[in-house]
């Protein structure tokens, strides 16, 4: 397999599931554990991380670029909120990057941990929406959103979806859930690829065409633009608990899989 097609694959994954609520991170700690163990492992993975991070975001920023506009033009409260939502993984982050090491990229972390995202979403079942917009919150819950927002830096946990799954139970609307969680996601994305930015200048090393990784930045931006529209579409109807079968299967194989095959 060439180093293109790997990071075409793990753009489509990136692209599906950064805004689908089934975990990015966990998806592509498995793929590329899948990578490792067939002999095929991904170069460079960390400077691919952050392209394919980037490509993400700005899918974010095109799908959300009106209400962006109103941030800076008259919705100065909510970037307050976003603020407190956002010191949480802030504060978490750095911390388990420091700590974490290996056990970030565990396979058998996401599994369990997907299996965490699947109780998530199920329990989108017993929490009726409310009707605040996001400049309604108040802060202490902005801030609860964002502790959620932390605890998804573990592998297998979807950020998406335990931000939007906190906003519902802090009683956001449907649509307002939505997007303060991916107007959320702009600085934790941000801050992340900034991190490790830092992390990849001091390594000094960078031997992947810019030319793939371009594609690579493309993909993730194209396919995320359109899993963004799919997610809102379904949580509008109230589906979100549909991707809890997703996860709730595949994290007991990967744990089956690592387990049974090290």
């Amino acid at each position: 397999m060439t180093p293109l097609i790997e990071i075409a694959i793990l753009a489509v994954v990136q692209g599906v599931a950064e805004f689908l609520p089934i975990s990015s991170s966990g998806h592509l700690v498995v793929v590329a554990a899948v990578f490792d163990q067939f002999g095929v492992p991904v170069t460079e993975k960390l400077t691919v991380n952050i392209v394919l991070h980037v490509g993400t975001l700005a899918a974010i920023l095109v799908y959300y670029r009106r209400r962006l506009l109103d941030l800076l033009v008259r919705d100065h409260r909510v970037v307050g909120l976003l603020v407190a939502g956002t010191v949480p993984a802030a504060v978490v982050g750095p911390i388990l990057k420091a700590i974490g090491g290996d056990v970030l990229e565990s396979p058998l972390l996401a599994g369990a941990a997907l299996i965490v995202t699947g109780a998530m979403l199920l329990f989108t079942l017993r929490v009726e929406p409310g009707a605040l917009t996001a400049a309604e919150l108040s802060y202490p819950r902005a801030f609860a959103v964002g502790m959620f927002q932390a605890f998804a830096i573990l592998p297998g946990i979807s950020r998406s979806g335990a931000t939007i799954v906190a906003g519902l139970g802090c009683g956001l609307r449907r649509d307002e859930a939505a997007a303060f969680s991916f107007l959320l996601a702009i600085p934790a994305i941000g801050g992340a690829g900034v991190l490790e930015s830092i992390d990849l200048a001091q390594r000094g090393v960078n031997s992947t065409p810019i030319a793939h990784l371009a594609i690579g930045a493309g993909l993730s931006f194209v396919v995320g633009l359109a899993s963004l529209a799919w997610l809102i579409r379904w949580l509008q109807k109230g589906k979100l608990h549909y991707f809890a079968w997703w996860v709730l299967l595949v994290g007991p194989c990967v744990i089956l899989w690592r387990l049974f095959f090290p």
